[in-house]
């Protein structure tokens, strides 16, 4: 017969949260609470790791059981904007289950979407017109593949399926928006079951930039790629080219140089290809524009959003599209053939539209001035680092890369681990911070990424460079 561990009890939690006079029935519930989760059934992400429970969240902290302390330094992976405990967050969602917490969109729309909705489109660049609200940056990708796809068929251009995308970029997890990403740990083991889609490099000035060649004239060439490989694909045949404006996780907060957005924006309109931002890790202010394509002078044919669009309170992302594709779905068969059961959740649509009133009512207004600041720390700091190569990104989102020779760029042995345990070692420091390896081919290279909460104070930029350097010790 099948051993069954009954979860922690409501009792159990009520024990240790408030003190208790009898110090030795409040240890004697921390024990089984303890037991109870070694013998937990949450299925995780690693099997054999050993993970502090989260129980408190304080600004830009998180406390485990025990008490420590973590600074969110990455917010999560670029999530908490707002930090753990927004008063005004909390109360939007606790008022709005008081009204309705949830009714399927085949049925209703709410007045969350619908106003969120129009606050979006009113700050968003270019001719995007219409928001399809969903889970979470993977549904938000997989929503736009879809859709692009149904864009071509109803325009009677059923030949049009094929997708490009860059060399180290993710997109997501789901199978579409996985096949599109270019991120090779990943998509290795679902090869596959996915669909065939073709890569270009990615904008790495640190590493690909010609000796003599300028910034621009370097961008100008990179981009040019996507023409390359439009037509070796034939340009009848090419849906869309998908790209993050500032490389997230695969990367390291990878910003592109001036103009080469400007030259895949026409790449795509000479062709009739959709230009597809992933923003969902870069948008919502977190590069210091509310959407992040702003700062290229781009507005793309189909935009997605995540993550800081619900700060952590709710999972809710979007994609949002321009007005001729919604109007090429409205006067053909007028159904977009997806969806999703949460899609629209008004729990989540009202928990995010308290964030975007809080991010343009001038909190994101904080983090051009704060990224600056944190920027300055970082090269005061690990600038003449011997293993730190490159320090770069835009306001909040930062990235340094790691190698073990600053001279020649050269990298890590993968085999060492070293971006597992330099997060290994922040964490211990009482820093969340988020280390990757594969940086430079999916293989070689390990990078930090930062991308702390818009609400941190110049004494947390002190804290994540001081946390940063005993990781640093202890590793090197």
């Amino acid at each position: 017969m099948k051993n069954v561990v009954n979860a922690p009890s409501k009792q159990m939690f009520q024990a240790l949260t408030f003190s208790d006079t009898n110090a030795s029935t409040q240890c004697g519930l921390s024990r089984q609470l303890s037991d109870a989760f070694a013998m937990s059934h949450v299925f995780p992400r690693h099997t054999k790791a050993d993970l502090p429970v989260a129980v408190t969240g304080d600004g830009c902290y998180i406390l485990d059981r025990s008490g420590k302390k973590y600074f969110d330094g990455s917010g999560g992976a670029a999530v908490s904007c707002l930090g753990h405990s927004d008063p005004d967050v909390i109360a939007a969602i606790k008022a709005q289950v008081d009204r309705i917490a949830f009714a399927h969109t085949g049925f209703f729309t709410s007045e969350p979407a619908e106003e969120l909705a129009d606050l979006l489109i009113g700050k968003a660049p270019g001719n995007l017109d219409r928001v399809y609200f969903v889970s979470g940056g993977s549904e938000a990708m997989e929503a736009a593949l879809k859709l692009a796809r149904q864009y071509f068929l109803e325009k009677g251009e059923a030949s049009r399926h094929r997708v490009i995308a860059r060399r180290q970029s993710y997109h997501g997890n789901t199978l579409g928006a996985l096949a599109t990403g270019g991120n090779q740990w990943r998509r290795e083991p679902f090869a596959p079951l996915m669909i065939d889609t073709t890569h270009i490099a990615p904008c790495y000035e640190y590493r690909d930039r010609r000796e003599g060649e300028t910034a621009f004239d370097y961008g100008q060439r990179i981009a040019n790629e996507l023409e390359a490989e439009i037509l070796r694909l034939g340009p009848e045949n090419v849906m869309a080219f998908v790209a993050e404006p500032v490389v997230g996780a695969t990367a390291g907060a990878l910003p592109p140089v001036e103009g080469y957005f400007k030259r895949i924006r026409e790449i795509c309109d000479n062709y009739g290809v959709l230009l597809i931002l992933d923003e969902v890790m870069c948008g919502m202010g977190r590069t210091g524009t509310l959407f992040a394509c702003e700062q290229d002078g781009v507005a793309p044919d189909i935009l997605c959003i995540a993550k800081g669009l619900g700060a952590g309170y709710q999972p809710v992302g979007a994609m949002l599209c321009t007005a001729a594709i919604y109007e090429a779905i409205e006067t053909g068969s007028g159904f977009f053939q997806h969806g999703h059961t949460y899609i629209g959740h008004p729990t989540a649509c009202a928990a995010a539209l308290a964030v975007f009133r809080k991010l343009t009512g001038g909190v994101a207004d904080r983090v051009m001035p704060m990224g600056e600041k944190l920027t300055t720390a970082l090269n005061d700091a690990f600038g003449q680092h011997p293993h730190v190569g490159d320090i770069r990104g835009r306001g909040l989102f930062r990235g340094i890369e790691i190698v073990e020779d600053r001279a020649s760029k050269a990298p890590f042995d993968p085999k060492r681990g070293i971006n597992k345990a330099l997060k290994k070692a922040a964490f211990e420091a009482g820093l969340i911070c988020y280390p990757m390896g594969g940086t430079i081919d999916g293989v070689r290279g390990d990078h930090i990424l930062l991308a702390p909460p818009f609400i941190l104070e110049d004494s947390h930029i002190g804290e994540i460079t001081d946390k940063l350097n005993q990781a640093f010790k202890a590793v090197f």
